[in-house]
C-alpha cells in the first residue's frame, strides 16, 4: 500500500487525525498543523497559512523543494 493510498483511505473516515511527519508533502491537506520546535508550538496554521507567514515552515518547504521533494 503506498503513502497516497493511506491518505486516501484516512481521508474517507470522518475523524480527527494526528500525524507527525518529517516529509511535509504528506501535511498539505491538514486543516491545522502545528510546527513545533524545541517542545513549542512555534506556528500553526494550514499549509497555505504557513507559506505567507514565511516562518520556519516555509523554510522547510523551500528546504524540500531544492531537495527535489514534491511538496505541493
Amino acid at each position: 500500500m503506498t503513502e497516497k493510498a493511506v491518505e486516501q483511505s484516512l481521508n474517507q473516515l470522518a475523524c480527527t487525525q494526528i500525524i507527525i511527519a518529517d516529509r511535509l508533502s504528506t501535511m498539505r491537506n491538514a486543516d491545522l498543523i502545528l510546527v513545533i520546535d524545541d517542545g513549542k508550538i512555534i506556528e500553526r496554521g494550514n499549509h497555505q497559512q504557513l507559506l505567507k507567514q514565511g516562518g520556519y515552515y516555509a523554510q522547510l518547504i523551500k528546504s524540500q523543494l531544492a531537495s527535489g521533494e514534491v511538496v505541493a
